[in-house]
């Protein structure tokens, strides 16, 4: 026994020895843990890649956005006591705020890394507060592109929360707080449940509103053109008729036309009096801002706003790239500054001496013209690194990402090359005091065309000279008549804004989403349209809160928000003198609004569940069909537009035009469910001569043209 006991006694040292090596390394793995620094970020891509290049000694975690808001439930902010916000944990976010206050228990320092805007500064205020951190601190690191070297310097230069920035962001989100409380809760109680308003939503929708009153109120006035075809030996060109006695001359109807066509000799000979020849340079655009981004993608990419702005983000964040891991593609894509750093623009022209000879580098390169009230706090939006081209890392990102990327890249390496220089050639030609002009160009240079943003084709003329002697080969008078002005589109509705001072870079995205989503707009052939419920909202703001779609007075509060951001203005008092008139208005709005009655128009045919009439209503996804029992009767029906072509599959039912849950245009039997013929592209009533199959028509770039889905028949293109 006591033997053994020995043994076990000797024995146990050696365990212990064992063990000992192993429990020293796991307390400097927890000490070499709890020393770590930690780095707070909005989202976890942005986490990711910040934390590949800080090293070990750092740990990088999201906030996942906002932490804190007012509270939904009610307005959140005291007007008796200096505006002063009631902010609240966001919910859901319980679990996030958690995990952040234990992480930085244990952490060696705390940094706050959100984005570098007004949003970015408000969240790393709402960080230090919940993680009890003292707001003084220089603990607040900020970078205007997520590349190795600015990320290590930025965190060599950490700064105080920036308390200007925040109280800027404030007075913004208690004004649009006052404004959307104070009008939303009149509309529901007036017009109908469900519905608000906004500061900038409302502007954009009246916008939107005078310009389809332009249109209404617009008379088409009828013109003509005289375009003809004229000869020099083999060569053939256009022109077209100028004026008469070398005044230029409108032709206003089919009589003027015929007066001047009776002046001319057909068979005669046209003189050539007058070539000018000239040198012309077209210069880039400069790189982009958020605003003229979000237009260009718009417009060559067809992307809505907020997609644009998701794959921005994307971008801005990092992507993986293969061997070189997650990378920050552009720099921060809210700005409203043209603005490049030496180190780009030195980087830009070592690229292009290397890709397309010195010939193609700009030496001063354009500089963009900063809109009014533009806060240059920012670079443009540029790729961080003009060596990562588009076609190298296509692979590696998603369509959107790339097409956006390209976008992007081109913009910024466009600005800095040389100018496109054409040659250009006005002609006059002349017949018993009767002229014609035309006008040619040819590309003497592509300069930055090379990459960006190419002409259409050349328009050469022959070799002309003063004294030549020209035959005209035919005249074709045409009839016009002048055009409205267009419905707005994202990109035209974004430039309208900016152009009026009205929001600012982070703005427009969300104020577009949210008027399309309250049904106050639609969207028909990528143009904003109003809707009755739309009308109906702008017309009581206009005659009860007139301030807030005045475009000038909005534009000034903007610019008092931008003079707090800058320290110039108190923020109490930019919205207390916001509030001090708008809460009369309110008042008297309360006390002077009739109730709306949205009158239910009678569908024409009656229920089949109760018999009773049904009406049309308008709902969040537009105008359907309700039993007017409701809600005694529930029954609904989709509104259904009848193509006047019988269904290809059946032969009984008609052809109707349906949406999809993304609000996608289909086309459906109307027998559904008995037949279950659909179709992405509208059938048109006749059958392909090949095969027998029913033919589509179907959009392509420049009209639309019909097919056979099959693909062994096509008909010319229509416009």
């Amino acid at each position: 026994m006591a033997a053994s006991t020995t043994k076990a006694k000797q024995a146990a040292p050696k365990k212990t020895g064992t063990r000992k090596p192993a429990k020293k390394t796991a307390t400097k793995r927890r000490t070499r843990q709890t020393g770590k620094k930690l780095v707070i970020v909005e989202s976890p891509s942005k986490a990711k890649t910040i934390e590949k290049y800080l090293g070990r000694s750092y740990k990088v975690v999201a906030s996942l956005g906002h932490i804190r808001d007012l509270p939904k439930s009610k307005m959140g902010v005291d007007v008796e006591n200096d505006y002063e916000p009631h902010y609240i944990s966001i919910r859901g976010k319980g679990d996030v705020i958690k995990g952040l206050r234990k992480e930085a228990k244990k952490a060696k320092a705390v940094y706050l890394a959100s984005d570098p805007d007004r949003e970015g500064e408000a969240i790393a205020w709402h960080l230090s507060y919940l993680l009890g951190l003292d707001p003084k601190a220089q603990n607040r690191v900020v970078f205007n592109e997520i590349t190795k070297d600015k990320v290590k310097n930025a965190f060599k230069e950490p700064r105080s929360i920036d308390m200007d920035l925040v109280d800027a962001q404030q007075a913004r989100r208690i004004l649009d707080r006052l404004v959307g409380y104070s009008i939303s809760p009149l509309l529901w109680k007036k017009v109908k449940k469900g519905l608000s308003a906004g500061r900038v939503q409302s502007i954009a929708l009246d916008l939107i509103i005078q310009r389809e009153n332009e249109i209404k109120a617009f008379k088409p006035q009828e013109y003509w053109t005289i375009e003809s075809e004229f000869q020099k030996g083999r060569s053939k060109f256009m022109a077209s008729f100028y004026g008469t006695k070398q005044k230029k001359q409108a032709l206003a109807d089919n009589a003027a036309v015929q007066k001047v066509l009776a002046q001319l000799d057909r068979d005669g000979e046209f003189n050539v009096v007058k070539v000018v020849k000239k040198e012309r340079k077209r210069f880039p655009a400069p790189p982009f801002t958020t605003s003229t981004m979000q237009q260009d993608a718009n417009r060559k990419l067809n992307f809505r706003t907020r997609k644009t702005m998701m794959a921005a983000q994307q971008l801005y964040e990092g992507i993986n790239v293969g061997k070189d891991g997650n990378v920050g593609l552009i720099t921060y894509m809210r700005t409203d500054s043209t603005r490049i750093s030496s180190i780009a623009k030195h980087e830009a022209s070592q690229f292009l001496h290397k890709e397309y000879g010195a010939e193609y580098a700009a030496t001063k390169p354009v500089k963009g013209k900063l809109p009014e009230g533009a806060q240059d706090a920012h670079e443009a939006i540029r790729p961080s690194s003009v060596f990562r081209t588009p076609a190298s890392i296509k692979d590696y990102l998603s369509k959107d990402q790339f097409r956006l990327y390209q976008l992007v890249w081109s913009r910024f390496v466009a600005s800095q090359m040389t100018p496109e220089v054409l040659d250009t050639m006005a002609v006059t030609i002349d017949q018993n005091d009767v002229q014609f002009r035309a006008n040619g160009s040819q590309t003497k240079f592509a300069g930055f065309t090379k990459i960006y943003d190419k002409t259409e084709k050349n328009n050469v003329l022959p070799a002309l000279s003063e004294g030549d002697v020209l035959k005209l080969n035919k005249t074709d008078p045409q009839q016009h008549f002048t055009q409205p002005p267009a419905r707005y589109s994202e990109a035209n509705l974004i430039k309208a804004l900016e152009e009026n001072g009205v929001g600012r870079p982070s703005t427009y995205a969300p104020t577009l989403d949210t008027i399309q989503r309250r049904y106050y707009v639609k969207i028909e052939a990528r143009r904003f349209v109003p809707t009755e419920l739309g009308t109906i909202v702008n017309d009581i703001i206009q005659e009860y809160f007139p301030d807030v779609v005045n475009v000038g007075f909005t534009a000034k509060l903007e610019e008092q928000l931008d003079a707090t951001e800058e320290g110039q203005e108190n923020w109490v008092k930019v919205v207390d003198s916001f509030y001090q008139p708008f809460s009369k208005e309110v008042a008297d709005a309360e006390a002077g609004m009739e109730k709306i009655q949205i009158k239910d128009e009678l569908a024409g045919f009656n229920c089949d569940i109760c018999g009773a009439p049904m009406v049309v209503k308008m709902g969040r996804y537009g105008k359907f069909h309700a039993c007017s029992r409701f809600p005694d009767c529930r029954n609904t029906k989709p509104i259904v537009k009848e193509i006047g072509v019988l269904c290809p599959q059946c032969k009984q039912g008609q052809v109707i035009e349906r949406k999809s849950k993304k609000n996608r245009i289909f086309y459906g039997c109307s027998r559904f469910p008995e037949c279950d013929f659909v179709s992405w592209d509208k059938p048109i009533g006749r059958d392909c001569p090949k095969d027998g199959h029913f033919l589509v028509e179907k959009k392509v770039k420049g009209g639309k043209q019909v097919l056979c889905p099959n693909g062994d028949y096509t008909e010319d293109k229509q416009k």
